[in-house]
């Protein structure tokens, strides 16, 4: 495999003032069409960082990531942006999408946006404000067709110091073939095997005896206490077989799920369903006195918790999540409940009663 090493530091102290068709080279050489035919197409991590300890140290880049910097622009009010700058060459073969992901906190003030650039300085595509605004650490994905696509901004207001990484991987088309009763669904291959994002369905869904309802669709924040709780309360006609509570969840500790709460009963932390540890949406932290390296998810995971069907009742059923006790802050989105009963087709057997 070969990589080019990259001193992202002189790359970030190059400011200049900002022109569409532009992109810094900073010293570095483009790939020749040889090295990028001959070379195995890798993936590629950007480190962006700001940081002196980023600064310090040279990081590699595969051949075909030509140039990283960062220059200075304004935003139509006047006010500064930075904008994170990467001039790609598209490998010989037949990959027609790049597979981009930023790392950025989540703020309101300065959520980033990915523009796409040809040779001739022509604006291909925008993606609109990334994120949420909801002050979290995260990542967000995006697909970019790069049929004439050479440079990729990172715009964000203000100076981008939330801005801490993009992961980049060339992806190829397939045929993919699904039932049509799943057309509903997201079937995105993602280079971690991520869970792509819930759909909360518009109304309840009845489906071999199982009943799919929203509890709610939108963002909620949540908190490590009861008064941060996200409440839910559904109403049952009779009570089901089994219950599967499912939601996803932003930022969380890995090993600290959120806390499910059924009618006044604490249930314990849900099940969270966790990417390649690869992945680079895993984030370390460290505590004084604690010896182990703790990790925080930077992105959205799926979260389900089985509900003992003892904790419902018919009539009026109540649902509280809150954050698990070491993660301070953190929001869960398209909560759903999944109901099953009886029907004339349900397989089980019965078990004879061993003394």
């Amino acid at each position: 495999m070969l990589f080019r090493f990259v001193a992202f530091g002189t790359l970030l102290l190059a400011i200049a003032p900002i022109r569409a068709q532009q992109a810094l080279n900073n010293g570095l050489s483009a790939s020749s069409g040889t090295l990028l035919q001959s070379a195995t197409v890798e993936s590629a991590w950007i480190d962006l960082r700001q940081s002196k300890a980023a600064r310090s140290k040279a990081q590699s880049a595969p051949p075909w990531v030509e140039a990283v910097s960062l220059v200075s622009g304004q935003m139509p009010d006047g006010s500064p942006k930075a904008i994170f700058r990467l001039r790609v060459a598209h490998p010989t073969g037949d990959y027609p999408i790049l597979f981009f992901r930023l790392f950025f906190d989540d703020r309101a003030e300065a959520r980033p946006e990915l523009v796409c650039w040809d040779e001739s300085g022509t604006q291909v595509l925008r993606s609109g404000a990334l994120g949420s605004g909801l002050g979290l650490p995260t990542s967000e994905s995006q697909m970019i067709p790069m049929n004439g696509v050479s440079i990729i901004d990172v715009e964000v207001p203000g100076n981008g110091k939330g801005v801490r990484g993009a992961y980049l991987d060339w992806m190829t088309a397939t045929e993919v073939v699904h039932p049509l009763s799943t057309e509903r669904r997201d079937l995105i291959s993602d280079p971690f095997s991520a869970m792509p994002p819930l759909h909360a369905p518009d109304h309840d869904i009845e489906q071999f005896g199982t009943v799919t309802a929203t509890l709610s669709a939108e963002t909620i924040a949540i908190g490590p206490d009861v008064a941060q709780a996200a409440a839910f309360q559904f109403d049952m006609e009779a009570q089901p077989l089994v219950a599967l509570l499912t939601f996803d969840v932003a930022s969380p500790r890995i090993d600290s799920p959120p806390e499910i709460y059924v009618n006044g009963e604490a249930l314990g932390p849900a099940n969270l369903s966790l990417p390649d540890l690869a992945d680079p949406g895993y984030r370390g932290e460290m505590e004084s006195l604690v010896k182990e390296m703790q990790f925080q998810y930077t992105g959205w995971l799926r979260a389900q918790k089985i509900i003992p069907v003892g904790n419902l009742k018919a009539g009026t059923n109540d649902i509280i999540v809150i954050a698990g006790a070491s993660t301070p802050a953190s929001a869960i989105r398209a909560t759903q409940i999944q109901l099953k009963y009886l029907w004339d087709k349900s397989d089980y057997h019965l078990r004879p009663t061993t003394k």
